[in-house]
């Protein structure tokens, strides 16, 4: 079976360019289960409810997030009403919703979708791998499919992510900084990695938001409003190919539309 993964969906051009190729792309693939980080989703940051169903809407099946999942309040309130919208799980436990789901894919194989964030230059939480091996040990035998998004800053924290789990999950992949790495393979234990997925949004930009507006903040050191950019629209992720009866990746590979 087949699950697709979309890097870091940013703000409206992000949105779009989801909207024009998500169908073709799960017919082309034979996609049986679409996961998408989608914390960038509303203007840049964060993600609102009206916006997280609409995602839904048109065909995501999961959608995880980050640090910036907090960025809208009135998320908080639509977490207990929608598990298929995650936070990353080790995050203190009584903040609303949750960093793991079980899912059924399209052709009836339940999936695991588990959401963890790195703690290097990003706020101060939990043990994300500590965390993973919980929810691992708590997780019904019979789920096999098993895919991590782990949102971290450092490459080597993702890297060591995937080392880490390699074998005992399905696929790790890498969201946060918003530039595609060109590092996707499968670990020897069966686990696909990709460091970074990158992001699904304006290219013509700094990782999303304006140019001038970035550079200006380079130049002077003064605080700036960032706004996000519009032009440039890509969509990157990675398809992920798995045996339902195992759990164990056979393939990977990066895929992206330019526009």
């Amino acid at each position: 079976m087949n699950l697709l993964f979309i890097g870091d969906i940013f703000a409206s051009p992000g949105r779009g360019i989801v909207s024009r190729h998500l169908h073709r792309i799960v017919d082309e693939f034979s996609i049986e289960l679409t996961i998408a980080n989608a914390e960038n989703s509303a203007g840049g940051f964060g993600i609102t409810p009206l916006i997280a169903e609409e995602l839904f809407s048109l065909g995501i099946d999961v959608i995880t997030s980050g640090n910036h999942i907090w960025d809208k309040k009135e998320i908080y309130d639509y977490f207990p009403r929608q598990g298929r919208l995650l936070r990353p799980a080790n995050y203190p436990d009584d903040l609303p919703g949750s960093g793991v789901t079980v899912v059924e894919a399209h052709n009836g194989v339940h999936c695991a979708v588990i959401n963890l964030q790195g703690r290097t230059h990003m706020p101060a939480i939990n043990d994300p791998f500590r965390k993973a091996d919980q929810i691992l040990a708590n997780l019904n035998g019979a789920v096999k499919v098993k895919f991590v998004d782990f949102h971290a800053e450092l490459t080597s924290e993702k890297m060591a992510m995937g080392w880490y789990l390699n074998g005992r999950v399905s696929a790790v992949v890498g969201t946060h900084t918003h530039i595609p790495t060109a590092d996707t393979r499968v670990l020897p234990g069966g686990t696909a990695y990709q460091t970074d997925a990158g992001m699904t949004g304006p290219y013509d930009s700094v990782i999303g938001v304006e140019k001038d507006i970035v550079l200006r903040k380079f130049l002077t050191a003064l605080p700036v409003r960032m706004e996000s950019a519009r032009t440039g629209a890509e969509l990157h992720a990675v398809i992920v190919t798995v045996d339902p009866a195992t759990g164990k990746a056979t393939a990977a590979q990066r895929y992206e539309v330019m526009e």
